[in-house]
C-alpha cells in the first residue's frame, strides 16, 4: 500500500519530507527536528513514520499545545524536553488602552518576514499574550517584533513555567447559508461578500482543518476547523437543518 494513499496530492511534499528525515536518521544515526507541525502534518507523520524502529516524539511547549515540533529519533533514544528548541516570549503592551487579538499577533508575526512554521501556538487570555517559538528566531523576534496592529510591543523572553494555562475563547454565533460551500459559509462567518471570499480561497488563503483549500465549491461539514488569512480561525460547531425558506441553519464559532 502506498504512504500517499489516504492523502490529498498537494500533501505529498510534506510526505516526501518526512520520509527523507526517516532515511537521514536512520543512515546517520542521529536525531532530526522538524519545525512546528499543525495537527494535520503532526497526523501524517504519524502515517509515514509510526510504528517502526524510527520513532519520534512532539512537544508543542505545553500540554494542550496545538502545534507541535516533532524530534525523529533513532532507536534506542529518548526525546529530552531542551531537544526541541522551543523559546517562550511574553508580549508587553498598554493593555488599559488596547486590545489585542489572536489575528492581530500573527499578522504582526508574519509581518517580520518568518514563516508560519517557525511559530507554535499563540496565547492570548486576559490581557496577556505569549507565543512560543522556535529557538533559532529568538533573537530576531525580541528585536523585530515591536508593533501589533497600532499598538507598540515590546518582547522579553520567559520561562516555561510562566506560560499561561487557558482554554481557548470562542465566540458564537448563529446565521444561515444558501449552501455548505466554502465561500458561502466563509461569507456568512467573516462577513464578507462571497466574490471576496472567492478570490482570497483562490489565492490559497482559505484552509479547512489546516488543509490549504483552493476550490470555492468545497463543502463543509459539522465539526470542520477553518481559517481565511487576515480575518481568524473559527469552526462549525452544528448544522442545524433546514429554516422555512429551506436555508442551512448554522451554529459557529470565531477564534476571539
Amino acid at each position: 500500500m502506498s504512504v500517499y494513499e489516504h492523502f490529498r496530492r498537494e500533501e505529498r511534499p510534506i510526505i516526501d519530507h518526512f520520509l527523507d528525515l526517516k532515511d537521514q536518521v536512520s543512515k546517520y544515526y542521529a536525531p532530526k527536528l522538524t519545525d512546528f507541525l499543525d495537527p494535520r502534518r503532526q497526523k501524517i507523520l504519524h502515517s509515514v513514520i509510526g510504528g517502526e524502529e524510527i520513532t519520534f516524539a512532539l512537544s508543542g511547549g505545553h500540554a494542550e499545545a496545538e502545534r507541535k515540533r516533532a524530534l525523529i529519533l533513532p532507536p534506542y533514544r529518548e526525546a529530552r524536553e531542551q531537544d526541541f528548541g522551543l523559546s517562550y516570549i511574553e508580549v508587553d503592551y498598554p493593555s488599559r488602552f488596547a486590545d489585542l487579538s489572536h489575528a492581530q499577533l500573527l499578522g504582526a508575526l508574519l509581518g517580520t518576514g518568518l514563516v508560519r512554521s517557525k511559530l507554535g501556538d499563540l496565547i492570548v487570555s486576559d490581557g496577556r499574550v505569549q507565543f512560543i517559538a522556535a529557538t533559532e528566531v529568538e533573537k530576531f523576534l525580541l528585536m523585530n517584533l515591536t508593533s501589533v496592529g497600532k499598538t507598540a510591543v515590546t518582547c522579553r523572553k520567559i520561562d516555561r513555567a510562566s506560560l499561561i494555562h487557558s482554554e481557548e475563547s470562542w465566540l458564537e454565533s448563529e446565521g444561515t447559508v444558501a449552501s455548505l460551500r466554502l465561500d458561502a459559509v466563509m461569507a456568512e462567518i467573516y462577513h464578507l461578500s462571497r466574490s471576496k471570499v472567492s478570490e482570497l480561497v483562490a489565492r490559497g488563503m482559505a484552509k479547512v482543518n489546516w488543509q490549504i483549500v483552493d476550490r470555492k465549491d468545497f463543502y463543509i461539514e459539522e465539526g470542520d476547523t477553518l481559517s481565511l488569512r487576515g480575518y481568524g480561525r473559527s469552526k462549525i460547531i452544528v448544522i442545524a437543518g433546514l429554516t422555512k425558506k429551506n436555508k442551512i441553519r448554522l451554529r459557529y464559532g470565531k477564534l476571539k
